[in-house]
């Protein structure tokens, strides 16, 4: 008898094992979108008493400072000479692409309409691993992804009338890049701690954020206010820092499709933070296009790849 149930032992925790994983996976990377939605309210806080070039700047540097000194004091060793092609990309789409675009769009455009164009950045996301990684999701992934994307433009079109403007230009390119930064990360945090991932990129764009933020902010104005301190500390600890340390875990944990079909539900966080910090209005669409993203997210957790 004892023999046979420490047999058994083994194959019940290989079966939950993976479950427990999922469950955790999901868990990271969906409070990693709940970071990132407050990243356009903050943005456009910060926009109140920093110039975008200052803010991005100023952003970096705090963010690679805090990621620097985690990594020393946890001795963490150098990376691999094969991943640094990766952290570039990483550096290059997350930490000075995105920011740097959604910020000049931020200029003109609301929160509530940037957050709904950044909406294509789920399908762009499963796009960039497809061609990167050659993963193959189910048609009925896909399905419900392109219906989630469809309902997010609709919207998006919707709010600025039927036409495009210079800041959804930049937003388009911001998707672009945030993409293909999102799936090298992906791809990184299977061969090393998530959160290493994003903190090498920060140490990697030190060198240049530092002469940037000294010449932005001694050249273009500065008003220090509760608004644009919160807002500068918000988006370089919590949306540069923080949330890419749990969204990198949890695209590990679940894989680069499904993590990124959570962010389907971000546009929608960002609505509510639009209103509750910044006070838009938001339409009667919105709700209607809440339901039909949840809808999306919710098949999309649920088709096999």
């Amino acid at each position: 008898m004892r023999a046979q149930s420490s047999a058994t032992a083994p194959t019940r925790i290989a079966v939950t094992a993976p479950a427990r994983t999922t469950t955790a996976g999901t868990l990271q990377a969906a409070l990693g979108v709940v970071a990132f939605s407050l990243t356009f309210p903050a943005t456009a806080w910060g926009l109140e008493g920093f110039s975008p070039w200052a803010l991005i700047a100023a952003r970096t540097v705090l963010a690679a400072v805090i990621a620097g000194g985690c990594l020393l004091a946890l001795r963490v060793p150098l990376p691999g000479r094969r991943h640094w092609p990766g952290l570039a990309v990483v550096a290059a789409g997350v930490v000075v692409g995105f920011p740097l675009l959604s910020t000049l769009a931020l200029q003109t455009s609301t929160t509530a309409h940037a957050a709904v164009v950044v909406g294509l950045l789920p399908l762009t996301t499963a796009l960039c691993s497809a061609l990167r990684m050659g993963t193959r999701p189910s048609r009925t992934f896909w399905t419900a992804a392109l219906v989630g994307a469809a309902a997010v433009v609709a919207f998006a079109v919707q709010q600025s009338g039927g036409a495009l403007t210079a800041a959804d230009l930049y937003l388009f390119g911001a998707l672009l890049v945030c993409a293909a930064g999102y799936t090298e990360g992906g791809r990184l945090a299977r061969l090393m701690p998530g959160w290493q991932v994003i903190a090498w990129a920060l140490v990697l764009c030190l060198p240049l954020a530092v002469p940037a933020a000294a010449v932005a902010l001694a050249y273009e104005p500065v008003r220090l206010t509760a608004h644009s301190v919160a807002g500068l500390v918000w988006v370089a600890a919590g949306s540069q820092f923080l949330g890419l340390v749990l969204w990198y875990r949890g695209m590990a944990a679940i894989g680069i499709p499904r993590a990124s079909q959570l962010q389907l539900a971000q546009p929608l966080l960002t609505l509510v933070w639009s209103v509750l910090l910044l006070g838009e209005h938001l339409t009667v669409a919105a709700p209607v296009t809440a339901a039909a993203v949840l809808v999306c997210i919710a098949v999309t957790q649920r088709a096999r790849s």
